[in-house]
């Protein structure tokens, strides 16, 4: 494996590791900021709900753009943006500024999101073996480091910008001199890394119709798995502190300690998980994942006290850890010629599921009680078994054959069509 390669994926997994940062440092801090902008209760679910409309929007806006720039170029860009973004939410003073600044934070992030997995399923494609979770595994740990960062601020009791001013000035130099070191697939067949293109056949090959489009049906499994997958993220995200405490009877110092669990163990799956994924198969991961998520939520549903219903957040990590990066990579294989419009338009799932998944175990919830609404996402995960052969490589899914072990090129199937 060439150099350019090594250097392009180490940069990739920093820029990977920031987002991780930086989306921490926003959603951990919720309260400080609204009580920084006195955003009442009634008021601030459209302020988070507007987040992950307007990323949706910048992921369909970068399926375009990359039509005419590179991917590389749209993330150099978007990165800065989002800390800039982060920092003017930490900085205003008036409920206008926030609007405006969680505004750009959306749209930036959007690009963002797209790009950063855009450049991923490239460079797995080129490497010819997964590496797709190790980059997830790096936004993983980059969440702890956020959370850990906003905990500091919040124990200190520290304004928001003293907060994130010293992030933003130490991460912002760092990806712009990282940025350098980005790999499109032009700069590979520069290098003499990109030799061939695979070739599509059969009901692949009507994948990618009429100059590379993307047919949505054929995505449409994968787009389901990502809502699915991002339902039961959000459920923990915004449920498992308010379930360990109102329905398990446990302390409010304990009640945080879920989140946390939940994340290290997602770090942990996403950091073993391409060897299982080299070892034994994308569709064997992706089952046993979403296996594993399922019996989490039975677990927190059934569970008698404080401690298994941790253990049931646990096993959530363990087992969601695995769905996104493999949805991503399966786009990847099955739209090899427009691999960059499948993986925005894909991306878009990840707000949608971000939109549904909390407002739906809430309403539940006030309707059968917590422990029932768990049981919903845990059905929900289920679904992915039923659509698991769309991550298998190619040749398993049409007949005959394995994953090829060399490196090919997947090529940003959009540009020069």
């Amino acid at each position: 494996m060439t150099d350019v390669l090594r250097r392009g994926r180490a940069s990739l997994a920093f820029a990977f590791l920031v987002q991780g940062v930086a989306f921490a440092l926003l959603v951990t801090r919720i309260p400080a900021i609204q009580n920084r902008y006195g955003v009442s209760d009634a008021l601030l679910p459209a302020f988070l709900a507007a987040v992950p409309v307007l990323a949706g929007i910048g992921s369909v806006a970068t399926e375009r753009l990359v039509k005419v720039v590179p991917p590389s170029r749209v993330l150099r860009w978007s990165q800065p943006v989002v800390l800039l973004a982060l920092l003017g939410v930490g900085a205003g003073e008036h409920m206008a500024g926030l609007a405006v600044a969680l505004a750009v934070f959306g749209l930036a992030v959007g690009a963002l999101d797209a790009s950063m997995n855009m450049l991923g399923v490239s460079l797995q494609r080129a490497y010819g073996r997964s590496i797709m979770l190790s980059f997830h595994a790096a936004y993983s740990l980059g969440g702890i480091a956020g959370a850990s960062l906003a905990w500091v601020g919040a124990h200190w009791q520290l304004a928001l910008w003293v907060s994130y001013l010293p992030v933003v000035l130490v991460l912002m130099p760092a990806v712009l001199i990282g940025s350098r070191w980005y790999v499109d697939q032009e700069q590979r067949e520069d290098q003499g890394t990109g030799r061939r293109q695979d070739h599509v056949a059969g009901p692949a090959a009507e994948s990618v119709d009429r100059a590379g489009s993307v047919a949505f049906k054929l995505l449409l499994p994968l787009c389901l798995v990502m809502t699915v997958a991002y339902i039961g993220d959000s459920t923990v995200s915004n449920w498992s502190a308010k379930y360990l405490q109102d329905v398990l009877g446990s302390s409010e110092q304990m009640a945080t300690v879920p989140y946390n669990v939940y994340m290290v163990t997602t770090l942990l799956g996403r950091t073993i998980g391409d060897f299982g994924v080299r070892r034994f198969g994308a569709v064997a991961v992706v089952r046993a994942g979403a296996l594993v998520a399922a019996v989490g939520f039975a677990v927190v549903s059934g569970a008698p006290g404080e401690w298994v219903g941790m253990l049931g957040f646990t096993l959530l990590g363990l087992g969601l850890c695995v769905l996104v990066p493999q949805t991503f990579a399966a786009a990847g294989r099955l739209f090899p010629g427009a691999s960059d419009a499948a993986v925005a338009r894909l991306n878009v799932f990840n707000y949608v599921g971000f939109l549904i998944g909390s407002p739906l175990v809430g309403v539940l919830g006030d309707v059968w009680g917590y422990r029932g609404a768990m049981l919903v996402p845990m059905v929900m995960v289920l679904v992915t078994l039923v659509h698991a052969r769309s991550f298998a490589p190619e040749a398993d899914r049409y007949g005959g054959g394995h994953e090829r072990p060399h490196a090919a090129d997947v090529g940003r199937g959009s540009h020069g069509l």
